[in-house]
């Protein structure tokens, strides 16, 4: 019965719903659900570590209920995404409604979104890792299966990697140079692996070239149904997303950085050179992204058997909270600048 606690999961769209469905002040129901009550709970409810034995391991990879737990994601976001634009399109609504509604929206592509496409995105199946990209759609965000997979994973915790957020760099900061970066990483790896299969920027395997034709026509199919309004409410919906991404981006590896060894390279990634959180509601929330230091020290874990590491910098609080603190940097600056190594600062 313990492994159905990832359905706390489903929690965010079915209050997005609920925004959405009654309106008026409500529409801002989302975002004090994500950024108030999961903190306060965060705070309340205690710390789980119990480590996973070898038949548990075992177990929960053989137990599809898992993967399904994903895969429900994908109709729930889509709905999301139809009922706001057919209640923004359709309904007469004030501006602080509309905004609301984005910001609902907004969220849930960001965190059933993005977040579950990122987990299907390392997944060994491509039918699944074509599903993770059918989620980063709705956030315009399809390059970051690239970047991410073949560009962070490789230069986490290095100046290479715009995902690394370096030592007191503000998260206003980092959300532009790090969307910029992976974009233009994204086209950067995408252009080296045609080089190197000997194919020609208009081949078929450009990927890029495929994402951008698909939000193109996912935007376009949007304006032929809803209009203008329609593309913009889109469009703000996806802003939200990233920007939630990018916030989560930012606390997994702030100021920890990677050193060079004796022969000029980086040393390996390991469990150090990322935050973990074993709070409980960030850990079923986020399908135990918190649990990054893992995730990156084998990134073909599937989120079910991710672990904790004593080794792995903790985090005081969990992932819910720390976004919030992020945006006031003074305060996240003098918590969590002191449990930083001084050898692993980034700069």
């Amino acid at each position: 019965m313990k492994d159905i606690k990832y359905l706390g999961a489903f929690s965010i769209p079915i209050v997005a719903f609920l925004s959405i469905y009654f309106k008026e002040y409500f529409v801002f129901l989302t975002l004090f659900y994500a950024f108030l009550i999961l903190p306060v709970l965060e705070i309340i409810l205690p710390q789980y570590n119990a480590p996973l034995s070898p038949e548990e391991v075992e177990n929960k990879n053989k137990n599809r209920l898992f993967d399904w737990l994903l895969f429900l994601n994908i109709p729930l976001v889509y709905l999301i995404l139809l009922y706001a634009l057919l209640s923004v399109t359709n309904e007469s609504l004030a501006s602080f409604e509309i905004i609301g509604i984005a910001f609902s929206a907004g969220i849930v592509f960001g965190v059933n979104g993005i977040n579950v496409g990122h987990e299907l995105g390392h997944r060994q199946q491509s039918f699944q890792r074509y599903l993770g990209k059918l989620l980063l759609l709705p956030s315009l965000y399809m390059h970051f299966y690239i970047e991410h997979n073949y560009g962070h994973h490789l230069h986490v915790g290095t100046k290479e990697d715009p995902a690394t957020a370096r030592y007191n760099q503000s998260v206003y900061s980092f959300w532009v140079s790090s969307i910029l970066g992976q974009y233009i990483n994204a086209w950067r790896i995408q252009l080296q692996l045609l080089k190197k299969s000997g194919r020609s920027f208009l081949s078929v395997k450009n990927d890029m070239l495929w994402y951008s034709g698909i939000q193109c026509a996912y935007l376009i199919g949007i304006y032929l149904y809803f209009g203008g309004l329609g593309v913009l409410f889109s469009m703000a919906c996806a802003l939200v997303g990233v920007l939630l991404l990018e916030t989560v981006n930012y606390i997994e590896h702030y100021g920890l950085s990677r050193n060079k060894t004796k022969s000029g390279r980086y040393e390996r990634v390991s469990k150090i050179h990322s935050w973990n959180s074993n709070h409980i509601i960030g850990r079923i929330v986020l399908y135990e992204l918190t649990r990054h230091s893992d995730h990156h020290y084998k990134s073909s874990k599937k989120y079910q058997i991710l672990e904790c590491h004593d080794e792995s910098p903790q985090m005081p609080f969990g992932y819910p909270t720390s976004m919030l603190l992020s945006l006031i940097p003074p305060i996240w600056f003098k918590i969590m600048n002191k449990r930083i190594p001084k050898e692993m600062i980034s700069s």
